[in-house]
């Protein structure tokens, strides 16, 4: 084996070394949930490597989910579970007659506490893929209400609702910040538009760089890009969401009746 290559077989079992020697110490508990993960530094001068070699081993604790970094502020031990997401569950009346939209009667049932922070309400243009799902021409006037969540104060996900004009304009609640209890689908409801069933298409991907930084993510951690469509009773689609989560947030739990 020539030098150059004994040189990169050492490195490699150097940083492997280093991400076992701390992912020991986390599984162990002496790094608790929560706790800093030992500085680029420190770790250099423990283990006389170099920064890259570093690097390749938080690397490695993040791909195995036992650490995330924050931008400016270093690495630390997770602490939060994923919230569990069971889309039989999720979108039933029950918690929207309870005044729980769908996201707060999840989180809740996970034991963290909520909260949402309005980005915009307002008409906008429809892309082309939202103005499709709600077959409307492209570049047509819609309704947008998009939102940030938050589990415990941690950002988890982005999402931006989509509703034809003629519908969302005789709806006041909707323009509001706060829609009322049960959400959007209930004030829907409320109008006469009864929602007869969701389709949700899902893709996993990494996250861009604004996108890591809205939802306070590792760089190149994964994120699920979820678009789902509200359909009433008489076949129309009269809410598009465009959903972005922290992928290692949350679990999809789905279940399908067994048909021939």
């Amino acid at each position: 084996m020539a030098s150059s290559e004994l040189a990169g077989s050492a490195k490699a079992k150097k940083y492997l070394q280093i991400a076992d020697d701390l992912a020991a110490e986390i599984k162990a508990g002496t790094l608790r949930p929560g706790d800093s993960v030992p500085s680029e530094a420190d770790l250099m001068e423990r283990y006389g490597v170099a920064s890259g070699t570093v690097r390749n081993a938080i690397a490695e604790l993040r791909t195995a989910q036992l650490i995330e970094t924050r931008h400016g502020k270093g690495s630390f031990v997770r602490s939060r579970p994923p919230v569990q997401r069971k889309s039989s569950d999720r979108f039933r009346r029950a918690h929207r007659k309870a005044g729980k939209a769908a996201y707060i009667a999840e989180t809740e049932a996970s034991g963290s506490k909520p909260a949402v922070t309005v980005l915009f309400i307002g008409p906008t243009e429809a892309p082309a893929e939202i103005a499709e799902r709600l077959q409307v021409p492209t570049g047509a006037q819609v309704l947008a209400r998009r939102r940030r969540y938050f589990r415990d104060g941690v950002p988890t996900e982005e999402a931006t609702s989509y509703l034809p004009w003629d519908v969302a304009k005789d709806i006041p609640e909707l323009f509001a910040e706060n829609p009322g209890g049960g959400g959007i689908y209930q004030r829907l409801e409320d109008h006469g538009f009864t929602l007869a069933e969701y389709g949700e298409t899902v893709r996993a991907r990494l996250a861009t760089k604004a996108e890591a930084t809205a939802l306070a993510l590792s760089p190149g951690a994964a994120v699920i890009h979820l678009v789902r469509e509200a359909v009433t009773t008489a076949g129309r689609v009269v809410e598009v969401c465009d959903t972005l989560m922290a992928a290692d947030q949350f679990v999809l739990d789905y279940r399908f009746a067994a048909t021939d």
